[in-house]
């Protein structure tokens, strides 16, 4: 029984592994992802910093913007 767990865990693994890996989220269509790429690439034409901190009230709006931002930049 030892031979079989141990196969079910090693074949487990890299299941694990890559669903951990791919957890990004997609905010493609999200208009506060699609306002940070803007940002982002105006920002790195003019050659300047992330100094338009934008903050937004929903968690999910900022983690959005901030991706896109970092896309536009080209982070």
């Amino acid at each position: 029984m030892a031979i079989c767990g141990g196969a079910a865990q090693a074949v487990a693994a890299p299941f694990f592994q890559d669903h951990d890996q791919n957890h990004e989220q997609d905010y493609s269509k999200n208009k506060r992802y699609q306002q940070g790429v803007r940002e982002g690439q105006s920002d790195h034409a003019h050659n300047l910093d992330h100094s338009k901190k934008r903050h937004f009230k929903k968690d999910e709006d900022q983690k959005s913007y901030e991706s896109g931002y970092h896309k536009g930049y080209g982070n």
